[in-house]
């Protein structure tokens, strides 16, 4: 790799950071592919099929891999939270308040939702990238903060994803405060190729499958190229910890001893 050669810009530019995180968030078309497996065959995925299930994120993937477990009907709400807590906080912390965040806004505006009823569960999740100089990365603004923080997380050994899942679902009884919370946050490390040369970098950021992912990367797709070792969960990385996912559905679907009922906060939720 020549640290000196300057990165060029492309004859044709790819489209802006805003349009290409747009186009990432539309589902893909249907495939005429032959059928897949049966759906897991578990008493808490049977118990919320054909129930109003709601992923509080635009994210594609964690749909995805939602459906891989078997829950391929959720419905997308959003949070309009802005995720702008102060970089100060730990990763643990940051990265669990925003999905804590995320989860009680779309509970609170879906619980009084008149015409499609009350949700049986709500589910958020935040992903990061810590690298190893403990800064927290999230969606890349501009080619140029792309290609910065690639590099970034190339000169070093290894960086952290951190992933937090909260899932909130109703109490059928009417003990205060009427919802059951739980959380959990999984960590990952990831280490990068220390032999990418910069044309490389370039030209993955250029595919503009970045824009919308932590770290500037998606290690599902064209990002793999980048990707050395990981230490911990792929699909972590991805966005969703499906085994840690499932774990938590299982715990907040669970009758709960009344001191226990306000569910997890930043100082027991679980690390895995």
């Amino acid at each position: 790799m020549d640290d000196k050669k300057q990165l060029q810009p492309p004859a044709d530019p790819p489209p802006s950071y805003e349009s290409a995180a747009q186009a990432t968030t539309t589902e893909p078309p249907r495939s005429s592919h032959p059928r897949g497996p049966l759906p897991l065959d578990l008493p808490t995925l049977n118990r919320l099929r054909g129930q109003r299930v709601i992923l509080a994120s635009a994210s594609p993937r964690r749909r995805q891999l939602l459906a891989q477990i078997g829950l391929a009907n959720v419905q997308v709400v959003p949070s309009t939270v802005p995720e702008d807590l102060p970089k100060t906080l730990s990763p643990f912390e940051y990265v669990l308040q925003t999905a804590t965040q995320k989860v009680m806004t779309v509970y609170k505006q879906e619980v009084e939702n008149e015409s499609q009823g009350e949700p049986s569960l709500v589910l958020a999740a935040d992903t990061i990238v810590v690298s190893h100089l403990g800064d927290i990365l999230e969606k890349p603004r501009s080619e140029k903060d792309h290609i910065a923080m690639l590099k970034l997380l190339r000169s070093g050994p290894a960086h952290k994803v951190y992933t937090a899942v909260a899932v909130m679902a109703p109490l059928e009884t009417a003990v205060a405060p009427g919802y059951a919370l739980e959380t959990m946050v999984e960590e990952t490390m990831v280490r990068f190729g220390q032999n990418i040369t910069d044309d490389e970098l370039l030209a993955y950021v250029r595919t503009r499958e970045g824009v919308d992912k932590a770290g500037g990367y998606g290690i599902q797709g064209i990002g793999a190229m980048l990707v050395d070792r990981i230490e911990g969960t792929f699909d972590n990385v991805v966005g969703l910890p499906l085994r840690a996912t499932l774990a938590l559905i299982e715990k907040v679907l669970q009758p709960s001893a009344p001191d226990d009922l306000e569910g997890d906060d930043s100082e027991n939720a679980e690390v895995l």
